[in-house]
């Protein structure tokens, strides 16, 4: 049995970090109901992007909010759900008679959490923005990327995702322990830049201690240490090299043939010169070669594989990392018990009325 087995959600349709976060806590066990738009409420705002792999493990339920009967159907659901997870802009749940007070007048117990860009309050919280602006508020967007180009965006990974999303799943889950305990359900302000901002204090810590910058790559972990980058192969492949303790940094030196005398680690003053001798040792060998030659050391190189060769690798297929359900796509993470988890296929939708009987 999936830990959250026996805990329901609704989940109004969006695009983003509720998505994933419907998805995760799905993949967790918790009977997800995802609110679509009907075609009486107008096309909808999203397209179905990625539905094989975002919307698995939940069934789409049609709804017009703006219908009385719809309306009435959608707290009919709430008052037997446990959480709902929501990402429209401030102020629209609350405009369609669904926000917080409306659905806990419902069911007190009930958690409701909202993953916004900017949060439900503040001077920006009406404003529209996407990933790339949120993290560059927060400053996680600038120490990323090359010191004498913009700021590279890191995907979506740092706000959408992991700023947004799994502070959303993380907060749903404490307010429900808190809700099991004191029947009271609590409203979660998931902000992606108040997410993302906190996946930044260790670089808080590391600069009030004065080691670190704000200069881009020129730091422990952006890429301005010589053992801690990538680096380009002859095949136009490439590695990453991450031999940050001393021990793996030895044995990096050993394996690319640099006495370690002509390399001291830790001086600054050398690293650019360090950079360009690594740039021209891993320029001599294919990608391939790289990591069977470092294959079973403690030097911390690995090839850097596409998003098609990620699932061919021996150790994320010995893993079950990736799945073929439709598609290939990651698995569940994280594991309980040792079991590999499999995902499940997005249901049939259901008809709202159907939706709320199975959950009478």
């Amino acid at each position: 049995m999936k830990p959250l087995a026996g805990v329901r959600i609704l989940e109004f349709d969006g695009l983003g970090p509720v998505t994933f976060a419907g998805m995760v806590l799905a993949d967790m066990g918790a009977e997800v109901l995802r609110l679509t738009r009907s075609a009486a409420a107008g096309a909808p705002v999203f397209a179905d992007v990625g539905g094989e792999v975002l919307h698995r493990g939940r069934a789409a339920v049609e709804v017009n909010l703006k219908d009385p009967a719809d309306h009435a159907r959608v707290l009919d659901l709430a008052a037997a759900a446990d959480a709902v997870i929501e990402g429209f802009r401030p102020g629209v749940l609350e405009r369609l008679g669904l926000g917080p007070a409306a659905l806990q007048a419902r069911n007190p117990r009930l958690v409701v959490g909202r993953v916004t860009g900017w949060g439900q309050s503040g001077p920006l919280a009406s404003t529209v923005g996407h990933d790339l602006n949120y993290i560059a508020l927060s400053g996680a967007l600038h120490p990323t990327g090359e010191p004498d180009r913009p700021p590279r965006p890191p995907l979506n990974l740092v706000g959408d995702y992991g700023g947004g999303a799994m502070f959303l799943v993380a907060g749903v889950l404490a307010a429900l322990l808190a809700a099991r305990s004191t029947g009271r359900g609590r409203v979660v302000d998931a902000a992606m830049t108040d997410g993302s901002a906190l996946l930044t204090s260790l670089f808080h810590a590391f600069r009030a201690r004065g080691l670190w910058s704000d200069a881009r790559g020129a730091n422990l972990l952006d890429g301005g240490a010589p053992f801690y980058r990538c680096y380009a192969c002859r095949d136009g492949g490439f590695v990453a090299v991450g031999a940050l303790e001393p021990q793996f940094y030895a044995a990096l030196l050993a394996g690319l043939g640099i006495p370690a005398e002509e390399a001291p680690q830790f001086d600054l003053t050398g690293w650019a010169a360090l950079h360009a001798r690594f740039e021209a040792v891993f320029a001599s060998r294919d990608r391939d070669e790289w990591a069977a030659l470092f294959a079973g050391t403690d030097a911390c190189v690995t090839p850097v594989l596409s998003l098609g060769e990620a699932p061919l690798h021996p150790h994320n297929v010995a893993r079950g990392t990736f799945v073929e359900s439709g598609v290939v796509q990651p698995a569940p993470a994280p594991r309980f018990g040792g079991q590999t988890p499999e995902p499940s296929a997005p249901p049939e939708p259901l008809a709202l009325a159907d939706a709320v009987a199975r959950w009478a």
